[in-house]
């Protein structure tokens, strides 16, 4: 259960159950079902650990252990009766349609709390089991183990006891197994058991550890919320049976002698009793006689320390015991206790870790006394001149209440109260009074013990007449949506009569009338949830028990305006300025009720928020919708913002309008400084920012440099803070100013600042002066050049024939020098620089020099053209064909054994352009050409060397001749063969050409190409190769074709033969399959398959037959496809064999091949005793003989050739090599 008794946990604690106690109650589940007509089903949960006793049809008890829910039917729907013991109750909770009984623990203890005349009824036996219908498989609980289930300490009939068997000792260890005598048990129980016990508690101390002294339960420890111990559980009778020998002999004697002296405590002395306290003392425990016989001549041990605790119990004897003391004094006073109340008393002893058996209960009733205090009187009713009034009756407190005292203060409210009745009775009535007149009134009882306190004083009134109109609602203060209203009190009413008020409220224009907006006894109302700027009209109306006044005057008031939204549009006008900008809103679009009086302007500077805010001024205040905002810094940003005043209030601030005034240029800048000491051809030069950056950051610095001149120019541009000025001349004073520049331009320039270089290289030389003498020599002069301080000490002269890469060609003091070995008609450029002892000058600028013209040089390279490119300028083009499908037409070309193409680059002209070449063969005449780079000698001998050298011409004269070159011309091609057709069938013809083998050699060098006109005219390549003949294939019978062929070899191509025409023959007829031969008794039919007609011949068959040996002979020519051969010999053998005949129109026959033959042997002679079997097995024999075609017979012979050579070659192999 939820809750446990001290003596519950010590007796689970000594039976030694490993089980975790659930917290949650016992659950009544109920379920609705259709068992037996309208039957519900209740589900008992059984938490874990926890034991389920119920009682079977048969009589036998049955126990079922936790977790389990048993089922439960009851057939008329009703949940049954739970008798739960004292100090617990039963509460019904159902959810989503499912009813729970809890049994829960009662409240706290509360002593005295029953009069001895209301407790429980004992629950009658079995008297819920009459609702119960046994079920299949369902078992019924006992309805005293309910309440064992539940509270663990409801009674239990003895005659159930015998009916637990020893084994399930477990299972009722929470239930009240001991009769109702309590102590009266404990004296029968034998030696062993109270041993057994005395060893099971010091068991239970050494595994829970050393507790402390006031701990109860059987050394358990429990917490300063558990309840108190139930005294019917802790006198129950100790464990027993084999489950318990486990830990005998454990405890020493001095233990055993101990605990029996805790247990033999008598009960206590109750002395003094009160009303509300009685006073208690007891003996302590006292030490058996066998323990002063032990002790005889022996000093006795110290005698132990007892901690004492008492338990009270106002519900019985057997009821809950709740601890009232504990401590170390052998007495107590019990305070806070009920007058007329039975209470029950026990004390316990304990000392170190063992705890006694609780004593006998002792009983003692607490006195009578005056009531308790009652409740003050209430009005049930009255009027003007009357009241009635009624009370409750207090608790008696063990007397019998006998009359009442009812004091008032006549209505006066001095505080004096005189006696208005006197009597048994709860109400009064009181006539004659005042009217709306306030009286006074308290109460007491009274019975034999004396008085009670007298009641709360409580105030009552008599009712009075309707009250006066009141007077006009007045305003005390006005809001946008609320209105506070206050009244007066109607005059000539009395202070003492109970009026309310009803505050009625109109709006202006609405329609609804007067609606009441308060009722009350205030004076003063707010009404809320107003329009703004609305008129509003109130009337007031009071009353009190007697009705209602007239309604008063009407009072109009009206609510205040709302403060206004924020302006709209907020933007600036136009452009900004550097100092100023005009900013434009429109009007708010909600003005809140009343017009805008004027708008505010402030302005902030700078985008930066400091710590406390930005700071923002007032620019403007006025009515107008534009303002003005000057006197501001250029390039800086400002916020902007506005709102508008009106009767209402300020509106809320728009939000800040980001503006960007345009900067200025920048101001003057201090002028530059010389950093370091100036150079030959260079100054360094510092600065500072201006100290007016015209509101935006510098971006550009400008250097501008002053000469001899007065006229500056720009040499520095960029946003640094220095800078080099190169390019000077040294020992020259110049002067420099400063400006800077912006976003919005440049500043004006600073002061002028002077700076001297210091002496330097010398300058640049002039152009020098060149003078060519020949082709191939020039003389180069030039000047001195300005020495900036220092002698010249000597000139670099350097020449290249381009302009970047010129080479160093005279070092020297002079001013000219003379170069040789140039070639005629070329460019060279040529610098000169000078140099003193403070440095190297700069280079002169490069001259263009060129050359004289001169005759042209040599031919460097000549080489022969290629066959293809030797084309005969001007002859139109022949058509060579490759195949059907390509044609290639090829320009006519010169022969290369008769011409020679020669090819040269044209050598450098020197200047003149070449006009012609000079081509010497040696002993023939040179030959002159134009000017070209190829050329073509013609009329040539084959096969002969020449010895060839080139010199080209222009206007000056002749150039050298090339190195000589040898060329041979190739031998003359061969010339074409005679084609003549060697073979020809309907379809191929073969060709041949030349006296020479059918394959050639790799090593031959002649080679043939042959050619075939086809339908269009055109040869088309057939052959290409060496080879003399040549098969022509897939060609129609009975066509002529035309043919021509060439020879070719390294020396060329030669011409072709000339055409030649071939036709092919016709076809002859396919051959026929071998006829098939059928015996009709003395003849035979033969017959063969059908061939079409050949492009319009007809076709005709021709049959032979050969009879025996003798020669094959014509026995048929037609157009039939069968022929019947009669009289045939019986004893002769035929072969047959057939061919086709083609029948030309304008050629003689054309005969086909035979077929192959077939073979019909004469019929063979049965004798008279030869089955039909036989017979058909001869002519299958026949017919597989007649089968046998002449290329089956030609493969069997090949076979048996084969196999006999193989034979042979293995005899050789054995018995010739071996």
């Amino acid at each position: 259960m939820g809750t446990e008794s001290e003596t519950e946990v010590q007796r689970m604690a000594v039976l030694g159950e490993t089980r975790s106690w659930s917290p949650k109650p016992w659950e009544f589940r109920h379920y609705n079902c259709d068992f037996y007509h309208k039957s519900e089903v209740i589900l008992v949960q059984v938490n874990p650990g926890e034991a389920f006793t119920i009682q079977r049809d048969d009589g036998q008890i049955q126990c079922i252990t936790g977790p389990a829910q048993v089922p439960m039917m009851s057939p008329n729907g009703s949940v049954p009766q739970i008798y739960v013991p004292p100090g617990y109750v039963q509460q019904i909770i159902e959810e989503n349609g499912v009813r729970r009984v809890l049994v829960l623990p009662q409240t706290e203890f509360h002593p005295g709390g029953h009069s001895p005349l209301h407790h429980p009824p004992p629950p009658p036996p079995h008297a819920h089991l009459q609702a119960f219908i046994p079920h299949p498989h369902i078992m019924h609980p006992h309805p005293h183990l309910y309440s064992g289930m539940a509270g663990g300490t409801g009674d239990m009939n003895p005659q159930y006891i015998s009916q637990y068997h020893p084994a399930h000792t477990t299972i009722y260890s929470e239930q009240d197994t001991h009769p109702p005598q309590g102590r009266a048990a404990f004296a029968h129980r034998d030696e062993r058991a109270s041993k057994t016990y005395e060893r099971l508690q010091k068991k239970l101390k050494e595994r829970q550890g050393v507790g402390g002294g006031g701990g109860v339960g059987g050394g358990l420890a429990l917490s300063k919320d558990s309840p108190p111990a139930s005294p019917q559980k802790s006198r129950g009778t100790p464990p027993s049976g084999g489950d318990l020998q486990n830990g005998l002999g454990e405890l020493d004697e001095d233990a055993k002698a101990l605990q029996e002296r805790l247990n033999s405590i008598c009960k206590p002395v109750v002395t003094d009793i009160q009303a509300r306290g009685a006073s208690l003392s007891w003996v302590a425990p006292s030490q058996t006689e066998g323990d002063d016989e032990a002790d005889d001549g022996v000093e006795g041990p110290v005698e132990p320390s007892f901690t004492y605790e008492v338990s009270v119990s106002y519900s019985g004897k057997d009821g809950k015991y709740k601890s009232a003391y504990s401590g170390v004094e052998l007495s107590a006073t019990l305070q806070d206790l009920r007058p007329a109340t039975d209470y029950h008393v026990r004390v316990q002893a304990m000392c170190n870790c063992l705890q006694g058996i609780p004593s006998e209960p002792v009983s003692f009733t607490t006195l009578s006394c005056e009531p308790d205090r009652p409740g003050p009187p209430r009005k049930t009713s009255g009027t003007k001149s009357s009241l009635v009034l009624q009370w409750k009756a207090p608790c008696d407190n063990g007397s019998k209440i006998q009359n009442y005292i009812l004091q008032w203060d006549e209505g006066k409210g001095t505080g004096v109260f005189e006696q208005c009745y006197y009597g048994p009775l709860k109400t009064y009535r009181l006539t004659k009074l005042s009217t709306a007149s306030r009286y006074s009134f308290r109460l007491a009882a009274k019975n034999d013990m004396g008085v009670s306190e007298f009641s709360e004083v409580v105030h009552i009134m008599t009712s009075c007449s309707v009250p006066a109109p009141p007077l006009s609602p007045e305003l005390i203060q006005s809001g946008v949506t609320w209105l506070c209203v206050r009244w007066h009190r109607p005059a000539g009413s009395p202070k003492e009569d109970e009026i309310s008020y009803v505050l009625e409220m109109e709006e202006e224009g609405s329609g609804y009338g007067f609606q009441a907006s308060y009722d009350g006894d205030e004076l003063s109302h707010t009404v809320r949830n107003l329009h703004r700027s609305t008129t509003y009209r109130f009337r007031v109306i009071a009353y009190n028990a007697e009705g209602k006044s007239n309604p008063s005057s009407v009072s109009e008031f009206t609510t205040a305006p709302d403060r206004p939204s924020c302006p709209c549009r907020l933007a600036v006008k136009g452009k900004p300025h550097p100092t100023s900008f005009r900013l434009t809103w429109d009007p708010p679009k909600d003005n809140g009720g009343s017009d805008v009086t004027k708008y505010v302007v402030e302005l902030s500077e700078g985008l930066s928020v400091c710590i406390s805010g930005p700071s923002w001024n007032q620019v403007y205040c006025g009515s107008a919708m534009e303002c003005v905002c000057d006197d501001l810094s250029p390039g800086c940003s400002y916020q902007a913002r506005v709102h508008c005043i009106s009767a209402g209030g300020e509106s809320q601030l728009t939000e800040p309008l980001q503006v960007q005034t345009p900067p200025v240029p920048p101001g003057p800048c201090q002028p530059p400084r010389v950093i370091g000491k100036p150079k030959a051809r260079e100054v360094q030069l510092r600065w500072a920012p201006p100290l007016v950056d015209g509101g935006s950051a510098v971006s550009l610095y400008s250097v501008e440099m002053f000469a001899q001149v007065d006229e500056g120019w720009e040499v520095y541009q960029g946003s640094e803070l220095d800078c080099t000025v190169g390019s000077l001349l040294p020992g020259r004073t110049y002067s420099f100013r400063l400006r800077a520049a912006n976003k919005a331009g440049y500043g004006p320039f600073s002061e002028r600042s002077e700076a001297t270089t210091g002496p330097g290289a010398p300058e640049a030389c002039r152009p020098p002066h060149i003078n060519c003498k020949s082709p191939t020599c020039a003389v180069i002069s030039w000047e001195a050049p300005p020495c900036n301080g220092a002698a010249v000490s000597e000139y670099r002269l350097e020449w290249g024939a381009a302009e970047g890469s010129m080479q160093m060609c005279y070092t020297g003091a002079a001013l000219s020098h003379e170069m040789r070995g140039l070639l005629p008609a070329t460019n060279y450029f040529c610098r000169v620089q000078a140099v003193n002892v403070a440095g190297v000058g700069p280079f002169s600028e490069a001259v263009l020099c060129q050359t004289p013209c001169s005759v042209p040089a040599p031919v460097s390279s000549v080489h022969t053209l290629r066959e293809s490119e030797m084309i005969v300028e001007g002859s139109r083009t022949i058509e060579r064909g490759e195949d059907e499908e390509d044609e290639e037409a090829r320009p006519l070309l010169y022969s290369p054994s008769t011409c020679l193409g020669l090819c040269w680059e044209a050598p450098c002209d020197h200047g003149s352009e070449i006009t012609s070449y000079l081509i010497d063969l040696g002993e023939k005449q040179p030959i002159l050409t134009g000017p070209v780079t190829k050329y073509i000698i013609q009329n040539l001998q084959p096969d002969t060397t020449y010895r060839i050298r080139i010199q080209a011409l222009n206007s000056l004269g002749v150039g050298p001749f090339s190195h000589t070159f040898k060329l041979k011309t190739k031998p003359l091609p061969p010339l074409p063969p005679r084609l003549e057709c060697t073979a020809s069938s309907h379809q191929t013809l073969r060709l041949k050409w030349g006296d020479g083998p059918a394959k050639a050699q790799p090593t031959d060098s002649l080679q043939y190409h042959l050619q075939m006109e086809d339908k269009n005219g055109r040869f088309i390549s057939l052959y290409k190769g060496p080879c003399h003949t040549h098969k022509v294939q897939r060609l129609n019978e009975s066509t002529s074709y035309a043919f021509r062929i060439q020879a070719f070899n390294e020396a060329g191509e030669g011409p072709f033969s000339t055409v030649y025409t071939f036709t092919t023959p016709r076809s002859p007829p396919a051959p026929l399959k071998a006829p098939r031969v059928e015996r009709v008794d003395e003849s035979c039919e033969v017959s063969w398959e059908t061939l079409p007609p050949m492009k319009g011949d007809p076709v005709v068959y021709c049959l032979q037959s050969m009879q025996g040996n003798s020669e094959f002979k014509q026995i048929y020519k037609g157009s039939a496809t069968s022929y019947q051969l009669p009289n045939l010999s019986s004893s002769t053998e035929y072969r047959f064999r057939v061919c086709a005949i083609r029948q030309c129109q304008d050629a003689p026959e054309i005969i086909g091949p035979y077929s192959s033959t077939i073979i019909l042997l004469p019929p063979r002679v049965d004798t008279p005793g030869v089955s039909g079997t036989t017979g058909s097995k001869a002519a299958e024999a026949q017919k597989q003989k007649r089968s046998l075609t002449d290329e089956q017979f030609s493969f069997l012979i090949i076979a048996l050739l084969a196999v006999t050579s193989i034979l042979i070659a293995v005899a050789i192999q054995y018995f010739v090599i071996e």
